[in-house]
């Protein structure tokens, strides 16, 4: 499994990121490969950003080169780039519901 971090500023207020991020939830559920995506807010810095779990890093790049993440900054309205973190999991505390 690949955990993969989306951090990133706005020029939008935070209402209208979240806003945003709701209507395009569906995209996400329905993206082969993601586990799950956390949404978040880092109230110290201001960023935004996406925390997903990929059942592997083929399934994590073909997001990374899709339509749907190349639309990010003008959807989210981002400062600069994006930032992307890529982890790779070593183990689980609670092993997968089958």
């Amino acid at each position: 499994m690949i955990i993969q971090f989306v951090k990133f500023k706005s020029n939008k207020p935070e209402d209208e990121v979240m806003k945003v991020a709701k209507e395009r939830a569906e995209e996400y559920r329905n993206m082969p490969g993601l586990k799950q995506k956390y949404y978040y807010k880092d109230s110290k810095t201001g960023e935004f950003g996406g925390v997903y779990f990929w059942e592997s890093a083929e399934l994590m790049q073909q997001f990374l080169q899709s339509e749907l993440f190349r639309s990010l900054p003008g959807a989210f309205g981002i400062i600069g780039q994006p930032r992307v973190e890529i982890l790779d999991v070593a183990f689980t505390l609670r092993p997968e519901k089958q």
